[in-house]
C-alpha cells in the first residue's frame, strides 16, 4: 500500500513538471503525424480560397501545397521590407481589417492579415505598413504569417490578438480531406501600442487553445469581470465548423477553462451554405463542410448582446449576425434569418470614431480581384444592429 502511494505520488510529481496553471499539460514531445491523401483537388478555373490550384502530383495524390519534414519548415520565399509610406484608404488591400480607436493619442491604428498596423487621424489617409511584433524564439516566428491580427486595450497594457500556422507541425491527419497544420491564436502584450508586441504566456510558445484542435481568428471579451478568448473551431477538420469561447486568466498568460464551450454550428445559420455545394475550392482542395469564421462580440445601446460572424454562402462569403438570448456568453445563440452583409464580404468589426459614430470595417472582393476593406455606417441604437450606407 505504502509503495502504491509513493508511486502516485511520483506520477504526480512528474505531472506537474509538464503542467502549467491551467491545468493544460504538455508533452515534450508532440506525437509525429504523418500526411496524407487530403481530398480531391479542384478543377482548373474553380473558385478558390487561399492561393493557386496547384498542378497534380505524378503519384496521383492530392496535395493543396508542398508537405513539410515533420519539425522542419519549409524556407519561405525572401520578401523586400515594405517602405513606410501614406496610403488612401481605397489604396489599402487586405483580409480580415480590424480597427482600434486610441483615444490616448486620438489615432486609429489598423491591422489585418499579415499582421502589419498602420496609423491614420482621419480613417482616410494611412500611414505604414509597420512591423509590430516579436516573436523571437517562439515557434510562431517560424510560422511567420499571421491571420487576422487585432489590438485591444486592456488597463494600462495593450494586447496583440493573432493566429499563427505551422505546416511542419501537423495535429492530425483526416483521410482524403486534410492534413491538420498547428494552428492557434496567441496573446502578445506591449505597453505602447506601436509595440514591439511580445509574448506573455506563461509558457514559450503556450497553447491557449487546445493543441489537438485547429483553432484561428481568436478575438477578446469581457463579461462580468472574466475575460474570454472567442474562437473558431476550423472547419476543416471537423466539417461543420464551431465557434467556442475559453476563459483566460485576468493577466491573460494563460487559459483558466477546464475545457472550452462551443456556443453554435455554422449549420445553425440558414445562410452558411456547404462549401461543394457552392462550389467554392479551399487551399486547392473539395473539402466539404461548412464554414466558421471571424468573431466580434458587440452590445447594442439597449444592452442586447451580438456576435459577428462570417461563412460562406449564396454570394460567396458573408457576414452574419447571431444574438445570445440570456445576455451572457453562454447564450444560447440564435442566428439571424438573413446575412448582414453578402455579396462576397466578411469578416468584419465595429469601432466607435471619436466623434462617437459607430463604423463598421469589413473586407470585399470584386469577382476574383483583392480583397480590400471598406467602412460602413451601423446603427445599434436597438435591439438590433442595422447596416446603414458605405462610406468608403
Amino acid at each position: 500500500m505504502i509503495r502504491n502511494k509513493l508511486l502516485l505520488m511520483s506520477s504526480a510529481m512528474i505531472a506537474l513538471m509538464y503542467c502549467n496553471p491551467a491545468s493544460q499539460c504538455f508533452a515534450q514531445d508532440h506525437k509525429v503525424i504523418v500526411p496524407g491523401i487530403q481530398a480531391p483537388q479542384a478543377r482548373p478555373g474553380q473558385r478558390n480560397f487561399g492561393g493557386m490550384i496547384p498542378s497534380r502530383p505524378q503519384n496521383g495524390g492530392a496535395q493543396a501545397r508542398p508537405q513539410r519534414p515533420q519539425g522542419q519548415a519549409m524556407p519561405r520565399p525572401q520578401r523586400p521590407t515594405p517602405q513606410v509610406r501614406d496610403v488612401d484608404f481605397k489604396d489599402l488591400s487586405m483580409s480580415d481589417p480590424f480597427i482600434f480607436a486610441d483615444k490616448e493619442t486620438k489615432t486609429y491604428y489598423l491591422t489585418s492579415s499579415g499582421g502589419s498596423m498602420y496609423t491614420s487621424k482621419n480613417l482616410k489617409t494611412w500611414t505604414g505598413p509597420y512591423n509590430v511584433t516579436d516573436l523571437n524564439g517562439l515557434w510562431l516566428e517560424k510560422a511567420g504569417f499571421c491571420a487576422a491580427a487585432e489590438i485591444h486595450k486592456i488597463g494600462k497594457k495593450y494586447y496583440y490578438f493573432g493566429t499563427w500556422s505551422d505546416h511542419s507541425d501537423l495535429i492530425e491527419y483526416v483521410p482524403r480531406r486534410y492534413n491538420v497544420p498547428h494552428n492557434q491564436t496567441y496573446i502578445l502584450a506591449s505597453d505602447n501600442i506601436m509595440g514591439p508586441y511580445k509574448s506573455i504566456a506563461v509558457t514559450p510558445g503556450y497553447d491557449y487553445e487546445p493543441r489537438e484542435w485547429d483553432c484561428i481568428d481568436g478575438t477578446y471579451y469581457e463579461e462580468d469581470g472574466h475575460h474570454y478568448m472567442v474562437f473558431v473551431h476550423e472547419w476543416t477538420q471537423l466539417i461543420d465548423g464551431t465557434m467556442d469561447y475559453i476563459e483566460l486568466s485576468a493577466d491573460l498568460t494563460h487559459t483558466i477553462s477546464e475545457h472550452p464551450v462551443t456556443m453554435f454550428r455554422a449549420t445553425e445559420a440558414p445562410w452558411s451554405l456547404e462549401m461543394n455545394t457552392i462550389g467554392e475550392a479551399t487551399f486547392g482542395l473539395k473539402m466539404p463542410g461548412w464554414v466558421t469564421d471571424g468573431p466580434q462580440m458587440f452590445r447594442t445601446q439597449t444592452g442586447k448582446l451580438g456576435m459577428l460572424w462570417s461563412t460562406w454562402g449564396a454570394e460567396r462569403y458573408l457576414q452574419g449576425i447571431c444574438y445570445s438570448e440570456s445576455g451572457k456568453i453562454e447564450g444560447p445563440w440564435v442566428q439571424e434569418p438573413e446575412p448582414f452583409l453578402a455579396n462576397n464580404s466578411g469578416h468584419g468589426m465595429l469601432f466607435r470614431t471619436f466623434e462617437g459614430k459607430l463604423l463598421y470595417v469589413v473586407h470585399h472582393s470584386e469577382g476574383n480581384g483583392p480583397r480590400k476593406p471598406q467602412l460602413w455606417n451601423v446603427d445599434d441604437s436597438g435591439d438590433k444592429l442595422k447596416l446603414l450606407d458605405q462610406i468608403m
